[in-house]
């Protein structure tokens, strides 16, 4: 991970990754209204906001930390700014508080944030002491991250680390924490799943799918980016974009697909003689794969490394 940048206070500010291609992917044009659906510390934001005059950005996240430093940040662009602490899922309730019908452009940035594993009282790391919390809001309620590790069945444990996590470990894992619980701390739970499973390579921790897989559990991560996808588009103006930067393959899958899909006219299946669907096309792809970092990118920041860029435009006629 990059070394975090860090504010008069001292408080790491998140790295955001591929900035100009994000800008230049969105077509930021002057007046025009944007929106960062996950705007943490507000790197991406300062770039759109930058890019053309009197460019107006709604800003979410469900952080308040990072909001506290995104406001610092985009302070100089003064009432331009709209910053809100919600969960992108109520992007419909945001844009309609601020009386904007449609946008010109959003972008969804998903994962963790330097910020985020700088903390360990947030319980994101397994490579410092701290709760299992992983809670991107802590002030609400909710399951934590021991909360589940603590109540589920092994079974359920297991299908939860192959399922958010692609563990193929996951039943031999489950079985170590059921007979171990109760696991309070992320040092606690990760040395448990090293003494269970083998180190794979040089610098891949075991217990690294096990985090992440919990992590996208107490935030339903995956739940929460279906239903925003849907709700991104029908928000987007004629000729509007939208671009996601995901950093693992169960994100990347979700939109790869809903992309898809909605840059088709028919989704019968191949054999139908004629469709009966009715189902027309949305959006186009502006690439039909990913765009990545540059070579140059991750060499100053290799969080990128992992990153993927997919962007679509809306049609004209939808």
């Amino acid at each position: 991970m990059a070394e975090p940048q860090r504010t008069p206070s001292q408080a790491p500010l998140h790295v955001p990754v591929m900035v100009d291609r994000v800008v230049e992917a969105l077509k930021v044009q002057p007046g025009g209204r944007y929106v960062d659906a996950t705007v943490g510390t507000g790197g991406h934001a300062e770039a759109i906001l930058s890019a053309a005059e009197d460019v107006h950005l709604l800003g979410l996240d469900v952080d308040p930390e990072a909001l506290t430093l995104a406001r610092q940040r985009l302070q100089p662009f003064g009432p331009r700014v709209h910053l809100a602490h919600a969960s992108y899922v109520t992007l419909p309730t945001q844009l309609a508080r601020l009386g904007w019908d449609q946008v010109d452009g959003i972008l969804l940035d998903l994962g963790l944030s330097s910020l985020q594993l700088a903390r360990p009282e947030r319980g994101f790391s397994f490579q410092h002491e701290g709760p299992l919390d992983m809670r991107f809001d802590p002030t609400r309620g909710g399951p934590t991250a021991a909360d589940l590790v603590n109540t589920l069945t092994e079974e359920a444990l297991a299908e939860l680390f192959w399922k958010y996590g692609e563990e193929r470990h996951a039943r031999r894992i489950a079985r170590a924490i059921v007979r171990h619980r109760p696991l309070r701390t992320t040092r606690e739970l990760a040395d448990l799943v090293a003494q269970v499973v083998p180190f794979e390579r040089p610098g891949f921790h075991p217990a690294t799918r096990v985090f992440q897989a919990l992590r996208i559990a107490v935030n339903k991560e995956l739940e929460n980016l279906e239903r925003f996808l849907p709700l991104a588009l029908k928000a987007l103006r004629p000729g509007g974009r939208m671009a996601v930067i995901a950093f693992h393959s169960l994100e990347d899958r979700i939109v790869k697909r809903f992309f898809k899909r909605e840059s088709q006219d028919c989704l019968c299946p191949p054999e139908a003689y004629v469709c009966t669907c009715g189902h027309k096309a949305q959006v186009r792809l502006i690439k039909p794969f990913p765009m990545r970092p540059s070579p140059e990118e991750v060499a100053r920041n290799p969080r990128a490394r992992s990153a993927r860029l997919r962007v679509v435009e809306r049609l004209a006629h939808a």
